[in-house]
């Protein structure tokens, strides 16, 4: 069945892509894969092999020229990005510099902030769980990367959608930061049994939290293998990438 106004009580799913194309300009990537539920996929291989392509395709923030999106049994090809069971962390973080740490979190329950004291407790809740407890009256521009980070995955948390969609949102932090995030998502979205698709670069990443690893390579994406099979027997196109 299609998607329409699609609810969710934020359980995990099974995210498919089905003869799916997606284009943007001469570049073309295609991908007929099926990302686990509630585990972890990595999505790796060389920069401009389509990555951060397919997840904005998932997102809903590029229209496929042909084929499918489905989370479970339900059809999210043609759904606006607000209205997928999907939430995204950027390598920016996206967050409002007008607006206060709270309010930047809020916006993943009420993009109009009119919150009730439930879901304000809720958000409150959400800092306190990434470690800004207190910290919810100060604006982005007054917090350190990592913070800015933390603050991200806590609207992800209270968003509470089945799959959650990593676009290398911690790259710029520090080699134990970067660590400490992927934690945090470990801890937090894989322990409450979301379906995590991440880019990265780095092949520890993978090895730190991801059950599964996918090539992206010469326009197409690979199944996914589970991480040490791949990784300790890459084949020629992933040996090159990591030299």
């Amino acid at each position: 069945m299609r998607c329409s106004g699609f609810v969710t009580d934020g359980g995990a799913g099974v995210l498919r892509c089905e003869d799916l194309v997606l284009r943007q300009g001469a570049f073309s990537l295609r991908a007929d894969v099926v990302f686990a539920r509630s585990k972890v996929t990595a999505l790796i291989g060389p920069s401009g092999a389509g990555k951060s392509t397919l997840l904005a395709g998932l997102a809903g923030f590029l229209p496929p020229a042909s084929g499918r999106v489905i989370l479970d049994d339900v059809d999210v090809t043609e759904a606006a990005p607000g209205k997928r069971p999907i939430s995204m962390l950027f390598q920016d973080n996206n967050l409002f510099p007008h607006l206060s740490v709270a309010q930047n979190v809020g916006l993943g329950l009420r993009p109009d902030l009119r919150l009730s004291e439930e879901e304000k407790n809720h958000v409150a809740t959400a800092l306190s769980e990434v470690g800004l407890a207190g910290l919810d009256m100060r604006k982005p521009a007054a917090l350190s990367g990592g913070q800015q980070s933390r603050v991200a995955l806590a609207r992800v948390l209270v968003a509470n959608r089945p799959v959650v969609l990593l676009d290398e949102p911690f790259s710029a932090l520090g080699p134990a930061l970067k660590d400490e995030m992927l934690d945090l998502v470990k801890s937090k979205l894989v322990a409450a049994g979301k379906t995590v698709v991440m880019i990265t670069h780095d092949p520890a990443d993978a090895r730190r939290i991801a059950d599964m690893v996918a090539l992206v390579d010469a326009g197409e994406v690979h199944a996914p293998v589970a991480t040490d099979v791949l990784l300790n027997d890459p084949p020629a196109a992933l040996r090159a990438y990591l030299g």
